[in-house]
């Protein structure tokens, strides 16, 4: 399972819109994500381009590591 650090996440509101984001990136399923550790695991249905998941964190305005 893909690991992908994020910075910027203070809240619940800050999770649903990192789950939101990732959901919507084809082949991304199980998304997980701990405010605790600033993580986001992820299940993936296909290869899913790490860029790709990290661009659709940075969309939202957090930043992917």
């Amino acid at each position: 399972m893909p690991v992908v650090t994020v910075k910027g996440m203070r809240c619940q509101h800050c999770v649903a819109s990192v789950t939101k984001a990732l959901t919507e990136v084809d082949g991304v399923k199980d998304v997980a994500v701990s405010l605790e550790k600033g993580e986001v695991i992820y299940t993936e249905t296909k290869p899913v381009d790490m860029a790709e998941v990290k661009a659709a964190i940075n969309r939202i305005g957090f930043e992917a590591v």
